[in-house]
């Protein structure tokens, strides 16, 4: 099981030196001040050097200082309440170009993304839609855009896609009964993380089904249950998290679909295209 860096903290509190535990206490207390400083920057701010703190990464088994520090944004982003990261974006991007500076980020955000996300659990993945018997789909909050986007091109080119309407946790699993081992469940889930969607990706892998996990980490609440992990960087963009890196994931996924299974569904656009435009679904300008 991945911890999350409080979780590492805690563990390893009683190995601290006095220096080490004035970080922890940052971090633990301050994390939304902690998290975009360098190490340098986080050093003056508790009073031990540059070094020191580099120290303390590795202890926790980072491999530098730029991996702690994101695990300390992934804790900024699970608990900070919708004013918090406001008020924390707005420091971060100051007077700057909003334009630049939230487009850049994104740019970073899919780069970030394309070199770690596990090549083997993404076409693994698409083998799995593929050989479904049925593709539930589910995403709360802001991850429902997610949901809505893959559900609508799915659905385009299957018939047995099923995404989850979450207005109470009892639909849901009425929604997600007759799930079975030969199905596929899709879950999104960003910070902050919806209880509903972890305990409908429990009852899908209780049932045997395989689960296809959206998440932004393997610490996610929903990681531990996935049979293939998809991982894409998000990060806060005011109050709402910016999601470019998991859309850019949904795209991959339906072009993969399509190179496989050319021939069916360039057949069924057909057919669809004379139904478009008998019923003029679409203007002629």
């Amino acid at each position: 099981m991945a911890y999350d860096i409080s979780q590492r903290i805690k563990i390893a509190s009683h190995t601290f030196s006095k220096g080490q535990k004035k970080i922890a206490n940052a971090i633990l207390n301050d994390y939304d001040k902690a998290a975009y400083m360098t190490a340098a920057g986080l050093g003056k701010y508790v009073g031990v050097s540059e070094s020191t703190v580099v120290r303390f990464a590795g202890a926790l088994g980072f491999d530098g200082y730029v991996e702690f520090q994101r695990a300390v944004q992934e804790l900024v982003r699970t608990r900070l309440t919708p004013n918090q990261r406001i008020e924390i974006t707005k420091k971060r991007i100051g007077r700057g170009d909003v334009l630049e500076n939230v487009m850049e980020s994104d740019v970073e955000k899919i780069r970030y993304t394309l070199d770690t996300l596990d090549r083997d659990a993404f076409y693994k993945s698409v083998d799995a839609i593929l050989a479904a018997k049925s593709v539930y789909i589910i995403g709360m909050r802001s991850a429902e855009v997610l949901a809505r986007m893959l559900d609508y091109n799915l659905s385009m080119i299957f018939d047995n896609v099923k995404t989850i309407h979450t207005s109470s946790s009892e639909e849901v699993f009425e929604q997600m009964f007759s799930i079975t081992e030969n199905d596929v469940l899709i879950a999104f889930s960003f910070p902050r993380y919806s209880s509903k969607t972890v305990n409908a990706v429990k009852y899908a892998r209780s049932k045997g089904a395989t689960v296809v996990a959206f998440t932004d980490s393997d610490i996610s609440p929903i990681a531990e249950h996935a049979s293939f992990l998809l991982t894409a960087q998000s990060d806060m963009a005011a109050y709402m998290d910016s999601l470019v890196a998991p859309i850019s994931i949904i795209n991959a996924i339906i072009v993969e679909i399509t190179r496989r299974r050319e021939k069916q569904i360039t057949e069924r656009f057909d057919t669809l295209e004379k139904i478009w435009d008998e019923y003029g679904a679409y203007t002629k300008r």
